[in-house]
């Protein structure tokens, strides 16, 4: 057997060339390049791979921060429909550390990302060495195994042969839809150095094929049946239908058997917006139209969706004593979700079943007009909230904003965003265009995944016009990767919008009977020793430019139009800055459980536990 002799950490650079991923015949790479933050636990091993081996099959990408690489490359993993993504590695200790937050984004929401951080050394000789965590119990623990939890496949290479088992299984997880999310290899320092004779033929070229797979036969039957005899029922579309590209088979079974459609978050512009059959947004943060129908179905059809708290309106929305759930899922988990009919398999495969099995089905005359009339209400309801005059003096609503930008921005264009008010408002208000021009990170609503995420975006699509949609919060934790987007001449517009502090969460906590506690960018008062004081005073234009991009202050609607005009013409990435109101709610159609004190000295307390007891009993146990 032909060998070569090669370190660990250069037998990872050469396999992970050679990895590819397929679907419906259209081949990809499955690992498109490395981001790191070097160290001493990685850049003498990893590090030097790359530098020898890398090229252009395996290029380096230099992030500011190593949570905020794991979101460039969860971004570019959605953009691409989860076929593809980068790998990130960082040194053992805080960089190592740093990166468990994009794991769990990336878990939490199906998305596939490699991470290999280094670790400290296997031969134990040195040890403690800098950054190691020592455990009283074992020493075989260190800070990577606190990535056990948030990643779907954990392996540490402790011998340099190991990567014969470790890699391959590691690939398949991140090229299976039904299993990714993120995969950590901890790469021990001294092991990354050391040499082994390598099979040649673990560096050949590798394809990983998605395949399309279909429904259980006798299940099927069973859930065309169920169709059939629904007087009322209601599509739910989640990212699931995103990933698997079934985008225009869900379209046109929408429009032959006139079930509407809801989307959540993740699922959000796979039927646009200005479509017959489409309801908006579902749930907490949904649209009038899409929870009024919600609420009287007799039939859930969930297609690639988690069903969590925001989309069920926290088990409040599906009133409809007879209601039944079908659920079409690539993973079994979510299929059984609320005792639904489980149609285990590939969105795109099983809808062309199902389609087959309903032929001639169209839903009720009477249901299609209340579907209607539920748009119609909705579409009063959103020019009322986004076009509602503005009292001089006041500043622009964030409603307004989102009106404007879906206004200006066409269908080749990406809204990137994550946290804070505008997912809630964006999830009700944007109307998509085309799928792919909504890009919300809402699994784990992580703030600081904006820029990162936008900037993953382009790599995805350069051809793209990408735009982080971030709050002044969000902002403020991780902007760095302006500089990476520079870097790399990879343009994305900033829009920033300021209200002096996190008051979604302020919103949240008012709406609970407090009075607004530690959540605005204040001074700290030194009367009474709370940061009641004045606003802080942030130059975000200021730093923006000192971080290499262009910035403008947009002031108005007018002014956010003019402002979009010279970002566009940008070729560098651009910030525009806008203060909004800083109370500016939309109006909610669902409720969300968020816990109330059940004692306090508060009677403001006191009354909003009455009502979120009142509002518990309209929970629901589907099984």
């Amino acid at each position: 057997m032909k060998t070569l002799r090669l370190t660990m950490a250069q037998a990872i650079v050469d396999f992970l060339k050679a990895q590819y991923v397929s679907r419906d015949g259209r081949e990809e790479r499955l690992i498109h390049g490395v981001f790191g933050i070097f160290g001493h636990g990685n850049v003498a091993g990893l590090g030097q791979a790359l530098e020898e081996r890398g090229g252009k099959e395996l290029p380096f990408f230099q992030p500011k921060n190593e949570q905020a690489m794991v979101h460039t490359a969860v971004a570019f993993a959605k953009a691409r429909r989860g076929l593809g993504t980068y790998a990130c590695t960082t040194s053992v200790g805080p960089g190592a550390t740093n990166l468990l937050t994009g794991a769990a984004t990336a878990t939490i929401n199906r998305l596939p990302v490699l991470l290999l951080p280094g670790d400290v050394f296997a031969s134990r000789i040195p040890a403690p060495v800098l950054q190691q965590l020592e455990n009283f119990q074992s020493m075989d623990l260190s800070v990577n195994d606190c990535f056990r939890p948030v990643s779907k496949f954990w392996d540490r290479i402790n011998r340099p042969e190991q990567l014969l088992a470790a890699l391959p299984e590691a690939m398949r997880v991140l090229a299976d839809p039904e299993l990714t999310g993120a995969v950590t290899l901890a790469l021990p320092q001294d092991v990354q150095a050391e040499a082994y004779d390598y099979p040649e033929i673990f560096f050949g070229k590798k394809i990983y094929t998605v395949s399309r797979r279909s429904a259980d036969a006798a299940l099927l039957k069973q859930a065309a049946a169920l169709i059939r005899a629904a007087k009322r029922p209601l599509i739910i579309a989640g990212g699931g239908v995103f990933y698997a590209h079934a985008d225009e088979t869900l379209g046109n079974f929408a429009r032959a058997t006139g079930i509407p459609v809801a989307l959540t978050q993740a699922g959000k512009g796979v039927v646009g917006d200005g479509a017959p059959e489409c309801l908006g947004a579902l749930g907490a943060t949904g649209t009038s139209a899409a929870n009024r129908i919600a609420s009287q179905a007799d039939l859930i059809i969930s297609i690639g969706t988690r069903l969590t708290d925001f989309t069920t309106a926290s088990k409040t929305l599906f009133q409809n004593p007879g209601v039944r759930f079908i659920a079409i899922n690539i993973q079994s988990f979510d299929a059984h979700k609320h005792g639904a009919l489980p149609l285990v398999g590939d969105a795109l495969a099983v809808l062309v079943q199902l389609g087959d099995a309903l032929k001639g089905f169209q839903a009720t005359d009477s249901f299609r007009k209340e579907v209607v009339a539920a748009r119609e209400e909705w579409d009063r309801s959103y020019r009322e909230i986004t076009a509602a005059p503005i009292t001089p003096g006041t500043k622009i609503t964030q409603a307004q904003v989102i009106r404007v930008l879906n206004e200006t921005l066409d269908s080749k264009c990406t809204i990137v965003h994550a946290a804070g008010g505008l997912p809630g408002d964006l999830h009700k208000l944007w109307r998509s265009k085309a799928s792919g021009d909504y890009h919300s990170e809402y699994g784990y609503s992580c703030m600081g995944y904006e820029i990162a995420g936008a900037l993953g975006v382009k790599l995805a699509e350069p051809s793209r016009e990408v735009y982080a949609l971030v709050g002044d919060g969000s902002y403020l934790m991780l902007n760095h990767e302006i500089v990476t987007s520079i870097q790399e001449d990879r343009k994305i517009t900033i829009v920033l919008l300021d209200n002096h502090g996190y008051q979604c969460i302020h919103r949240l906590q008012k709406s609970c009977g407090g009075e607004g506690f530690g959540n605005e960018f204040r001074a700290r008062e030194p009367e009474h020793g709370r940061l009641a004081g004045a606003f802080a005073s942030i130059d975000f234009v200021a730093n923006a430019r000192s971080l290499g991009a262009s910035a403008f202050t947009a002031v108005g609607e007018a002014g956010l139009r003019e402002a979009l005009t010279k970002a566009r013409a940008e070729k560098k990435t651009t910030l525009i800055y806008m203060e909004i109101e800083v109370a500016s709610d939309v109006p909610g159609h669902a409720w969300w459980d968020v816990p109330i004190a059940e004692t306090s000295l508060s009677d403001a307390v006191k009354e909003k536990r009455k009502n979120y007891e009142l509002a518990r009993e309209n929970q629901r146990f589907h099984y």
